[in-house]
């Protein structure tokens, strides 16, 4: 049985898959990612295991043959977890992470784990007041800029910290394009995003 710190990860995972506590993650997923985040916070380890889930998500997307074990049903649970075993040695992910992500895989989830890992990070960010913003431009921005824009978001998303995230699309109109957590900042919100322009017009 996989445990961490005499907790095991079975019993964290039912308990939490009957439970119908109001949540900004849902569905499978989403209650997976619960029982994780638990345990992660019972441990003191949400860092580390969001590092960990990184490291993994990180890998899967480098690498073909591992997608291909993750998301085919031709490979069984036994075989999945004994890949997991030899991937987890070589890439250093051990602990909580490295145990929760072979009992995906026991239990014949492992093709929902990048899911998972979303919604665990959304959990995090919750309970750190961190906003995710991805923010299109049509020209790259400088740290100036780039400051001043996450300032206009921090007082768009109530004062709480903003993580950007910046793509760059020549082709946009208007210059920024900006989604804050899961809304988009649109038409409703003009009034805030002439600000965000503004204040990057300041600064430069």
């Amino acid at each position: 049985m996989l445990t961490c710190g005499g907790l095991s990860l079975s019993v964290a995972v039912q308990r939490t898959l009957v439970a119908q506590e109001e949540t900004i993650v849902s569905g499978m997923s989403g209650r997976y990612a619960q029982a994780l985040f638990g345990l992660a916070q019972e441990t003191l380890s949400t860092d580390q295991i969001g590092a960990d889930l990184k490291k993994f998500e990180e890998l899967i997307a480098e690498s073909a043959d591992l997608r291909h074990l993750v998301r085919s049903p031709v490979f069984t649970a036994e075989s999945q977890v004994k890949a997991l075993n030899a991937i987890f040695a070589k890439a250093g992910i051990s602990g909580v992470a490295a145990n929760f992500i072979k009992l995906v895989a026991s239990k014949r989830r492992l093709f929902a784990i990048g899911d998972m890992i979303r919604d665990y990070n959304k959990l995090n960010d919750r309970a750190k007041g961190v906003t995710r913003a991805e923010v299109t431009v049509a020209e790259s921005l400088g740290d100036s800029h780039l400051e001043a824009l996450k300032d206009a978001l921090r007082q768009v998303s109530g004062g709480k910290s903003v993580e950007v995230a910046v793509k760059i699309d020549p082709s946009i109109i208007g210059g920024l394009i900006v989604k804050l957590g899961s809304r988009m900042v649109d038409g409703s919100l003009k009034t805030k995003l002439n600000t965000i322009r503004s204040r990057m017009k300041e600064v430069g």
